[in-house]
């Protein structure tokens, strides 16, 4: 039975600066992970495996994507049985502004919140890739009386400058917050080198939250964000802010929980998906993965001159979807979205190929993210030359002097 009692909203609206061209024309949410899967996908079927099926996903920019990927994959929900995913764009009933910020989206949609009068709220971000029984969490929230839950993950001390750190006591009461330091982190009192991250995984009492919003929407100083102004201030007011510790459902020696809103992170969380055994497993039938593809039929590999120059189609260990064709070429530690075709003599590696992206005869493709219907030409070289990359598309640099080339269908058309 679905907890009737809580409604779910997942934050959808940033604008996703961070992971650079991929979302020139999509929301972050909506951009391809693991080959098949949109990042949005992660979140919502945690919801589903976790029964909650009372869903307000929160959009804004350059949502057209996400809103149709949402309408076809997820429409098994029956709102007979009081089951629903409501797409809701700003809908300027308070004002004439988008949404100003995380708590602002919230303010902004109690209208909506109140013709369901739920007790408590589950907010959730749209962009990370983890798998949580969200129950759990709710258990120990409504357990503990709390007035807000935040749900934390493990940090290495090193890397706590990344996130925003929470300090607790002994009974995980949160008594203060630190937003990136610098240095001196707060850490964990059983584990001193771990530090506790906030996951942007909160439950509110739905009263509580609207008297913390009502007021935050007044402040002129705020920015209005539930990590740097919400939060902070209900601790320090003494309201009942209390840790949960994350509890991975993913089936493997260390958790995982992956922010994939920079480019450098959702490339190693790709790359991270081809090991013989990855971190994060796909595979797990007690905690399905759902989504929506069109239909199209099973990947196909011919040729098979396995001699040395010979033309053979080979995908070594990498994610092929449905409807691609790889006619005479080469593919390693690599993912292909749907109806990707590399013909022959080609040889793709370590990179990411998303929908209908076509590469010509003779092409090396390395370390790169292709987006959807780029047409590579015939005999060209992707992530061999830095300066040759960095003249005619967009490079990062990631680790050990290497540098990671986003190719987007408007610059391969000028190849």
């Amino acid at each position: 039975m679905a907890h009737f009692d809580i409604l779910t909203l997942i934050m959808a609206g940033g604008k996703g600066e961070r992971l650079s061209l991929l979302t020139q024309n999509r929301a972050k949410p909506a951009v391809r992970f693991g080959a098949q899967y949109r990042i949005i996908d992660f979140t919502l079927s945690n919801c589903v495996n976790s029964n909650l099926r009372n869903i307000f996903v929160l959009t804004q920019y350059k949502s057209l994507s996400l809103e149709r990927h949402i309408k076809e994959g997820w429409s098994f929900f029956d709102r007979r049985m009081n089951e629903y995913i409501d797409v809701i764009p700003p809908q300027q009933r308070i004002g004439t502004d988008w949404y100003r910020g995380t708590a602002d989206a919230i303010y902004q949609n109690f209208y909506s919140i109140d013709q369901l009068r739920p007790r408590d709220l589950l907010i959730l971000s749209g962009d990370h890739i983890y798998k949580m029984d969200y129950r759990q969490m709710i258990q120990a929230h409504q357990s503990t009386g709390a007035d807000v839950t935040i749900a934390t993950f493990p940090v290495h001390a090193s890397e706590a400058s990344l996130f925003g750190i929470l300090v607790t006591d002994n009974e995980q009461r949160v008594t203060g917050f630190q937003e990136k330091p610098q240095s001196g982190p707060a850490t964990i009192k059983d584990r001193p080198r771990e530090c506790l991250a906030n996951m942007g995984v909160y439950i509110f009492r739905t009263e509580t939250l609207r008297r913390w919003l009502e007021d935050d929407t007044r402040n002129p100083g705020s920015a209005h964000d539930f990590g740097r102004d919400i939060l902070p201030a209900m601790v320090e007011s003494g309201e009942r802010v209390m840790a949960y510790r994350f509890v991975d459902v993913n089936a493997k020696d260390e958790p995982y929980w992956r922010d994939v809103g920079e480019i450098e992170a959702y490339y190693a969380a790709n790359m991270d998906l081809v090991q013989v055994e990855p971190i994060f497993n796909l595979y797990d039938p007690t905690w399905p993965i759902y989504t929506y593809n069109p239909q199209a039929p099973a990947p196909k590999f011919v040729f098979a001159q396995e001699y040395p120059g010979g033309r053979c189609g080979r995908a070594l260990d990498s994610i092929v979807a449905n409807g691609c064709i790889i006619s005479g070429g080469l593919v390693q530690r690599s993912l292909l979205s749907q109806m990707v075709r590399i013909n022959s003599f080609v040889h793709v590696k370590q990179s990411l190929l998303f929908d209908q992206v076509e590469v010509g005869r003779n092409c090396s493709i390395r370390r790169a993210i292709v987006d959807t219907r780029a047409k590579i030409p015939e005999g060209t070289e992707i992530g061999y030359d830095y300066e040759a990359d960095k003249a005619r598309f967009s490079v990062t640099p990631i680790e050990n002097d290497q540098w990671l080339t986003i190719v987007m269908r408007e610059a391969a058309a000028k190849l």
